[in-house]
């Protein structure tokens, strides 16, 4: 079993800085080896020529090694949108996917195999949740979808899981990216999106990055969020709104909240007013989304005339609201459908 905590591809530059001084190097040696694995896609260590034989071997004979996933499958739809199924060395898989937008290109990527939020919308929540992926796994998502597919110009953290659940590896990989001795993503073309971990919101006001934060918000009233997101029980809207209105203190960002419009369950006018009244005192902004169908739940799509209804309450009250188009039906790649086409 391969030790992953040996991955040079998780290791920011701090860190292998330490692994190169502990082994006798000199310091800027541990640059050579962050710029070949995240700048020319280094798969091994015999690949960063800068350093010498004896030292490649030394790290190698040592455990050190460099990850990399593979694309197990791919899946393109008539708008270009791509899905991919990535395999990870202990063979389990996650999927991540490409957006297009005239010369933008997003990419959404998973931070767990599974999920274990149990979202009663989402079809990863019926995919037992697994292990945490590694900051270098997380980061390969994007290194691999760009050999594939060219340059990604942003990266949004909300495929399969949980990201605030894997804090460390998330925060890591975010730092990884962002690194200007590196892949160099700005920091404010990075999207980190939660369920509602409170605490995890909290720790991330604290660091010295911000990447963008979207909350899954999707019900104006604790016992209808609940009902529709478990997570809601352990972090009721009382204390997820607080510690959100910490966040936006502390850093002074704007939070995007998402909101994903189910027929005849959320998507009523009393539903936006009510949401509207609990965002009005927050920096915010909120993305309209419609539900995707899956083979995991009897929810219906809400329809245009609902998200436009609700879309007008919601600006009338002084919040910026986007209604966000459908993409990747079709193969299943839309929010919440990932997983939707695996065989449990």
């Amino acid at each position: 079993m391969v030790n992953m905590n040996h991955d040079l591809k998780s290791k920011t530059l701090d860190e292998l800085e330490q692994i190169v001084t502990d082994a006798g190097q000199k310091k800027y040696i541990a640059e050579y080896i962050f710029t070949f694995i995240h700048t020319k896609g280094a798969a091994d260590i015999s690949q960063i020529t800068p350093l010498s034989k004896l030292f490649r071997k030394q790290l190698t004979d040592t455990g050190f090694h460099i990850s990399s996933l593979k694309i197990a499958r791919k899946l393109t739809d008539d708008e270009g949108t791509t899905k991919y199924l990535f395999e990870l060395s202990g063979g389990n898989a996650v999927e991540a996917v490409l957006l297009l937008d005239e010369d933008r290109r997003t990419l959404c990527i998973s931070t767990q195999v599974g999920c274990a939020m149990n979202c009663t919308f989402c079809a990863t929540a019926h995919i037992p949740f697994k292990h945490n992926l590694s900051a270098g796994e997380i980061a390969d998502e994007v290194y691999i979808a760009e050999k594939d597919a060219g340059e990604i110009t942003s990266v949004v953290y909300m495929g399969m899981g949980e990201p605030l659940n894997n804090y460390d590896e998330v925060i890591k990989s975010v730092r990884i990216l962002n690194d200007p001795k590196g892949r160099n993503l700005g920091i404010r073309h990075i999207t980190i999106s939660t369920c509602g971990i409170a605490p995890g919101i909290k720790k991330l006001a604290d660091e010295t990055i911000h990447p963008r934060l979207a909350i899954s918000l999707n019900a104006p009233t604790n016992v209808l969020r609940s009902k529709l997101m478990p997570i809601n029980r352990k972090y009721p809207l009382e204390t997820l709104l607080n510690a959100v209105q910490g966040y936006i203190v502390k850093t002074r960002c704007e939070v995007t909240f998402e909101y994903m419009m189910i027929a005849g369950i959320n998507d009523s006018s009393l539903h936006a007013k009510m949401t509207a009244k609990l965002l009005k005192r927050l920096k915010c902004k909120v993305n309209l989304i419609e539900f995707n169908p899956n083979p995991f739940s009897n929810f219906k799509p809400s329809g245009a005339e609902a998200m436009k209804r609700f879309q007008k309450i919601m600006e009338q009250a002084g919040i910026k609201t986007m209604i966000r188009l459908k993409r990747g039906r079709d193969i299943k790649a839309g929010c919440g459908q990932l997983g939707a086409d695996w065989k449990m």
